[in-house]
């Protein structure tokens, strides 16, 4: 584990190093607390943050607080305050400081090994939470909520000048496997579809039932297009076994650009106006997002084929 030791004594910070690189832990000690928390800011592997009462410039409790506040939900800081007086009252200040533990200034070895083995289990129960959080349990594909998250960062480059492109997809007919075969097909049928689409440099989405979302950072809309149209082939291409015979589908498809001032639900809604357009035109097909889709009259469309949509 990656922990950022911060003690402003060079004895008492080579003591507890050493006990730290003894266990093999990747230790980042430091004097200062605001120079801790700039590490501890841009090196997103830090697990733990083990921190004496009064750093300089900077108090323990504090560096504790600011610690929590980085943490989140999407990034698992334990946080451990060390002190020289474990009575009832400092415990309760460290723990309302954000801390997750309090250990004796200078800690024992052992006690130390036990507080960072906890700390061990805790990042590896977050970092499951998270995932099972934000991942779509039948296809490991990124949920809506996982698909949006994952979006912040690309959609902010492509504010700041960077190409990016979105894909929409969404299985035809597949109300009829359903019907016809049951949901144990159509998982199998999702599942099959799903893994194509994973099949890239790009973060890919289920965002319900048979509807999917790429995010194609870098990519312009004529490279989109090209792999929308591959993945389509492959879709296509497809035989998937059910009941003793070979199932083949296929996808429409939605492509979109960025604008400047877009969001992801800007660029999103796009994506999706086009691929009801592909559903318009006989499905099985990819169609590129225009200004025609922002009217009216495109909007009204939109409305019908959601109900075409659901039927299929």
């Amino acid at each position: 584990m990656r922990v950022v030791l911060v003690e402003p004594s060079r004895n008492a910070a080579d003591l507890v190093g050493q006990m730290l690189a003894a266990r093999h832990h990747e230790v980042r000690t430091f004097a200062d607390g605001h120079e801790a928390l700039a590490c501890i800011k841009s090196d997103l592997d830090v697990g733990a943050v083990i921190t004496a009462t009064e750093p300089h410039s900077m108090s323990g409790l504090e560096l504790c607080w600011e610690a929590r506040l980085i943490s989140g939900s999407r990034r698992p800081i334990y946080v451990i305050l060390m002190s020289g007086s474990t009575s009832e009252d400092r415990l309760a200040m460290a723990l309302d400081h954000g801390a997750d533990d309090i250990l004796n200034d200078p800690p024992a070895p052992d006690e130390l090994y036990a507080r960072l083995r906890a700390a061990e289990r805790f990042g590896r129960m977050q970092r499951e939470l998270i995932r099972l959080a934000v991942t779509d349990s039948l296809t490991g594909m990124y949920n809506r909520r996982g698909f949006f998250e994952q979006a912040k960062g690309p959609c902010a480059r492509a504010e700041q000048g960077a190409p990016q492109c979105a894909v929409m997809a969404d299985i035809d007919y597949f109300k009829s496997v359903n019907d016809g075969h049951g949901h144990d097909a159509g998982d199998k049928a999702i599942s099959a579809i799903a893994h194509e689409l994973m099949s890239g440099k790009w973060h890919a989405g289920r965002l319900g039932g048979e509807e999917f979302a790429l995010l194609l950072e870098g990519r312009v809309m004529a490279e989109a297009t090209r792999i929308a149209e591959l993945l389509r082939s492959r879709i296509a291409a497809l035989r998937i076994p059910v009941d003793g015979k070979l199932l083949s589908l296929t996808c429409s498809f939605g492509v979109s650009e960025w604008r400047h001032g877009d969001g992801i639900d800007l660029l999103l809604k796009r994506a999706d106006m086009a691929l009801y357009e592909a559903k318009l035109a006989g499905r099985n097909r990819v169609m590129q997002a225009n200004d025609a889709f922002a009217s009216p009259s495109y909007r009204s469309i939109g409305r019908a084929v959601r109900g075409m949509r659901r039927a299929d």
